[in-house]
């Protein structure tokens, strides 16, 4: 019984957007119609609402692992069918700059971490994406001419960890981008049985003369998100509505 998000099955649609931010969820809930506020426990803000006849769930994750765990659990528990995170991170590899958009394929982390010690001790769990998911989001944003980059992201624990040198050894690794909470939603997604997607807006870079320099609040990149976040929704549209 979800003791976090303090909603019932019938509040949370099958197609659902997660975000660390709940001023995120605010900004797409501008996309929807019919909307309805079904949790704000926590500070965990949840809405329900439709685009076009598609019934859609925007939701709060918070940040790092742990309490995107709680969340993606309970959103399952509450009848989820997939769950695609929208959100930020800092660009690692060289081609990155903010404003990019990054869809991650996969997502690697630090043995034991993303709370997924807990579920697994001493296993990595399978952390790639949906591949018939991300796939439609990728051909989505092609369909609409939205310039896009791929590949796989690192999920840290530690948002201040982070310096040029750990920049330098991801990026041989052939990590795209770092961010906190993929890993945990696709692991979980395989464990639990519930489809799963990443699409990231690059806010911060670590690498070099901008490194550390700059970053971008969900204001700042309002525009980017709604159109993100529009590309989801056609796909939960075209693809999803039946649920």
């Amino acid at each position: 019984m979800p003791i976090h998000i303090k909603a019932s099955s019938e509040d949370i649609a099958k197609n659902v957007i997660a975000c660390g931010d709940p001023g995120r969820v605010d900004l797409l809930s501008t996309l929807l119609t019919d909307v309805k506020i079904v949790n704000t426990h926590r500070g965990l803000k949840t809405i329900t609402g439709y685009y076009k006849d598609s019934r859609v769930t925007v939701t709060t994750h918070g940040i790092g692992g742990p309490s995107a765990a709680i969340v993606f659990e309970e959103l399952h528990q509450l009848g989820a069918k997939r769950v695609t995170r929208l959100g930020t991170a800092g660009g690692i590899r060289r081609d990155t700059r903010i404003g990019d958009i990054v869809v991650a394929t996969a997502a690697a982390y630090n043995v034991g971490g993303c709370s997924m010690g807990q579920y697994m001790p001493g296993i990595c769990g399978a952390t790639g994406a949906d591949p018939r998911l991300t796939t439609r989001i990728l051909n989505v944003l092609e369909e609409n001419s939205i310039p896009y980059k791929y590949g796989p992201v690192f999920s840290s624990d530690a948002f201040y960890a982070e310096d040029p040198g750990f920049a330098t050894k991801m990026e041989h690794y052939g990590i795209v981008a770092v961010e906190m909470e993929a890993a945990v939603l696709f692991s979980l997604g395989w464990m639990k049985g519930f489809e799963t997607a990443c699409v990231l807006v690059i806010s911060d870079v670590l690498h070099g003369e901008e490194a550390f320099k700059k970053y971008l609040t969900t204001e700042e990149l309002a525009e980017l998100f709604i159109k993100t976040g529009k590309i989801i929704l056609e796909v939960y549209q075209k693809y999803y509505r039946g649920g």
